[in-house]
């Protein structure tokens, strides 16, 4: 098990952006641009066309050979949300047992909770299955939630927690999340940990400062990071069409893995698995791939199309290809 470093335990009430000092990531300087004029909004359509965040593209050096920077194995999961009926998800199982799928990928699917024993029951073992969300303990009078062990009964293996959908339009905070996360974990379910920033959070400069923060979060409450995949997805990439750019999501991976080695260990950095997420595709996957700190992909409407999500997973390929 890989405990966590002294230097995080030592922090106390030290932000969790003072722990470490990022280097200057052109995506992510502070800029002149003003903040939306109400930056309390919780809305998750904050996507403005006329944005252009800058790209790394002219000053990064050329590599022969694309790998993972991680030592993890490439991981996907589709995350269906609130999607559905009974007939349209028949179908895309279907799709999915008939898909030819590379080995080297860890596949997860996260059905809504009302399809999870459907989707089990029919679905290739090749496949494993995520919930959306879980309780912070165990079971009991939480009406409309689902326990951890409801979950494991009925065969989940993992548990998407974090999501921007989940802290900002139902309003979870950083330390309820954390403390979701060590629950799963400590009964056995692996967790897909959510982290990203608002619009007016990467306008402002404070890329960093968010995440490194919800990030913390999740390392100051869980007893281990053996079974833990970090999904970097920047809210106003989500649902909106607008992808960030492999540079700039590249950029906020290797900040993260940096994060990760220095407050919680090397080893810890070496292995955790820090997807990206927010409007990929068949079409921008195999792009995404190719950077050395992107380990998958966490999937939202693409995952809904079978053929789709199989060529999200198939981008595996293009860490095996010269750049």
């Amino acid at each position: 098990m890989a405990m966590l470093s002294t230097s995080l335990s030592a922090a106390g009430s030290k932000s969790a952006a003072t722990l470490y000092s990022p280097p200057n990531f052109s995506g992510l300087r502070r800029s002149s641009c003003p903040k939306l004029d109400n930056p309390s909004s919780n809305s998750l359509h904050l996507f403005d066309s006329r944005l252009r965040l800058p790209s790394l593209s002219a000053r990064r050096p050329c590599r022969a050979v694309v790998a993972m920077a991680g030592t993890g194995k490439f991981f996907v999961g589709g995350n269906w949300k609130c999607n559905g009926t009974k007939e349209s998800i028949t179908k895309l199982v279907s799709d999915l047992n008939d898909a030819k799928l590379e080995s080297d990928v860890d596949v997860v699917v996260a059905p809504p909770f009302v399809y999870i024993d459907q989707v089990k029951s029919s679905l290739t073992d090749r496949i494993e299955i995520s919930a959306q969300n879980s309780w912070v303990s165990k079971g009991g009078a939480f009406t409309g939630e689902i326990s951890v062990e409801q979950l494991k009964d009925i065969g989940a293996k993992w548990v998407i927690l974090g999501h921007s959908e989940r802290r900002h339009v139902i309003g979870e905070d950083d330390q309820f999340i954390g403390k979701k996360a060590a629950y799963a974990l400590n009964e056995g379910l692996g967790v897909i940990a959510c982290i990203g920033e608002l619009l007016e959070d990467r306008e402002a400069g404070k890329t960093f400062d968010v995440c490194f923060t919800q990030l913390k979060a999740y390392a100051d409450a869980v007893p281990s990071w053996d079974n833990i995949v970090i999904a970097y997805e920047p809210v106003w990439a989500i649902g909106t069409g607008k992808v960030a750019s492999p540079q700039q999501a590249q950029e906020v991976h290797a900040a993260l893995r940096d994060w990760l080695k220095k407050n919680v260990s090397d080893e810890v950095a070496s292995k955790t698995r820090i997807i990206y997420g927010g409007s990929v595709n068949g079409g921008n996957c195999a792009e995404l791939a190719k950077e050395e700190d992107i380990d998958g992909f966490l999937v939202g409407g693409a995952s809904l199309k079978g053929p789709e999500f199989a060529t999200i997973v198939n981008a595996v390929t293009s860490k095996k290809v010269a750049a």
